[in-house]
């Protein structure tokens, strides 16, 4: 089987467990594939951690979650020594990991602990280690944390600072489904209640990942799509040469990280559409995704009722394609 088919095979199994929601599966996946964290946001009971949870059983992973309160703790995160005896009046200090150190990181409603927490998963996201007492640790080869919150009842939250809202690769919002798919839904939590429906399927081996993101670093990208890529962060940073709206409508524009995203998704979702070249199509179909999170916008774009995504459909439309 190669690497894309058993890619195909995760996408398959996952939207037959998280009905209604193929785009989000689909982030997941190049997330996956583009070695990089999630940020998951939607209302209560629309399948955030079901999402997360499905994608660790169809691969060979270790799935780890973090349930984040206000009492949390950074050594509830990363781990910390503890002493151990080793005789009379003797003994030392052991390095106990948290559960940071897994595959596949779950941290659910990561805005419920405060920043102090929150930053002690930022060492680990970027620079895939954790430095603990002046010793550092590697997180393993295959390592993504997937982080949930929601987008009401925010009194008692703690918003995520800025630095690491930009290590997410995305920000991917989750709506409700159809009428049609919540019927599906129903159904199928009916089956699953009434004892499933037979044995698991085999896991797919995480060597078929690394596989995976093999053939996506070789995926071509034209000297003119690098252009494109290139522009549309620049106009986030200078939008007054993009019209006078975008010019009223952004505060502060995405980072370079901004521009690395939009590469390595770019990649991903062509590759995921079995091309082994990017087009600029590839790059907005993943535009929102990858800036939504990093573009911060002026009290003007609030009271004109506009948000984020509606500025990036801006930003796509004014941003021209070179040729």
């Amino acid at each position: 089987m190669s690497a894309r088919q058993s890619v195909a095979g995760i996408q398959s199994r996952m939207n037959r467990s998280i009905i209604g929601q193929e785009k989000v599966v689909e982030r997941l996946i190049i997330a996956l594939l583009a070695n990089g964290n999630v940020l998951l946001e939607g209302l209560p009971g629309l399948a955030k951690t079901r999402a997360i949870r499905s994608l660790s059983q169809t691969l060979e992973s270790e799935f780890r979650r973090i349930q984040f309160t206000p009492d949390l703790l950074p050594s509830d995160v990363t781990g910390g020594e503890i002493y151990r005896a080793e005789g009379t009046g003797a003994g030392s200090f052991e390095f106990r990991k948290g559960p940071i150190f897994g595959n596949l990181v779950l941290a659910d409603e990561i805005n419920r602990a405060p920043a102090k927490v929150q930053s002690a998963l930022l060492e680990a996201m970027e620079e895939r280690q954790v430095t603990v007492s002046g010793t550092t640790y590697r997180m393993p080869d295959l390592f993504m944390v997937l982080a949930t919150q929601n987008p009401i009842e925010q009194e008692g939250t703690y918003p995520l600072p800025e630095a690491q809202m930009d290590r997410f690769l995305m920000h991917v919002r989750i709506s409700y489904p159809s009428d049609e798919d919540e019927t599906k839904v129903l159904r199928m939590v009916r089956g699953e209640e009434g004892g499933g429906d037979g044995a698991p399927e085999q896991k797919i081996a995480q060597a078929e990942i690394f596989a995976a993101r093999g053939e996506i670093r070789a995926v071509k990208m034209v000297p003119s799509v690098e252009a494109y890529i290139v522009a549309l962060v620049a106009a986030t940073r200078r939008p007054w040469e993009f019209g006078d709206q975008l010019k009223v409508w952004i505060a502060i524009g995405a980072s370079p990280r901004g521009t690395l995203a939009l590469d390595r998704s770019a990649r991903a979702y062509a590759w995921l559409q079995g091309r082994d070249y990017v087009t600029p199509e590839d790059v907005q179909a993943i535009a929102h995704d990858c800036l939504r999170h990093r573009v911060s916008l002026t009290y003007e774009a609030t009271a004109d009722g506009k948000g984020t995504d509606d500025v990036i459909d801006e930003l796509i439309r004014q941003v021209a394609v070179a040729v």
